[in-house]
């Protein structure tokens, strides 16, 4: 019987491609990772994707109405809305481009977005069937990267309405704000 120690697993090139692998993988789901990096079915959605201003887009959301824009959002609420859509609303958040680390390592990183709002919106889009349930769906508190554009219709709240095409999901706890310098590097 051949014992595997630590040199000879690490001299096996399976295991250096598997470690190449991960290493390309951009920190998963999550984005655990110093900058953003966009998932592979998201990248359609985020090239050409407009980061117009919360304040010009509500000052004149028909203007944009042809435009693809991308904004965060920390979820509020979350109603249902006709054909099975949902009516998400949302604070707007700047994305912070260097994310906060809590130490050296990219997996320690995690999106970050300004711990200030910017004003409400709404985003009109189709839960997909894993955000529905669990811990880890999609509910207040959340972070959303919605990628769509102004409907030319106001929220409740006076803040625009977006139809989405994607978004992309963070739970709590899978995301910061600059609130958390204090106790994650940079």
């Amino acid at each position: 019987m051949r014992l595997c120690t630590s040199s000879t697993l690490f001299a096996s090139p399976v295991v250096w491609l598997g470690l190449a692998l991960l290493g390309g993988c951009g920190g998963g789901q999550y984005g655990f990772s110093q900058t953003y990096t966009t998932l592979s079915d998201e990248d359609d959605f985020a090239e050409g994707a407009q980061e117009a201003g919360y304040e010009d887009v509500k000052r004149d959301p028909a203007g944009f109405r042809s435009q693809n824009l991308g904004w965060f959002g920390v979820v509020t609420s979350v109603e249902s809305a006709p054909g099975g859509a949902s009516l998400v609303h949302l604070t707007h958040r700047v994305h912070q481009e260097r994310h906060l680390c809590a130490d050296e390592t990219s997996d320690s990183c995690r999106v970050t977005v300004a711990e200030r709002t910017g004003g409400p919106w709404s985003a009109v889009l189709t839960i997909r069937e894993e955000d529905r349930e669990g811990r880890d769906k999609l509910a207040a508190g959340s972070l959303l990267k919605v990628y769509g554009s102004p409907t030319g219709d106001f929220d409740a709240d006076g803040g625009p309405v977006l139809a989405a095409r994607y978004y992309r999901h963070w739970p709590r706890g899978a995301y910061v704000t600059t609130a958390d310098r204090n106790r994650m590097r940079r």
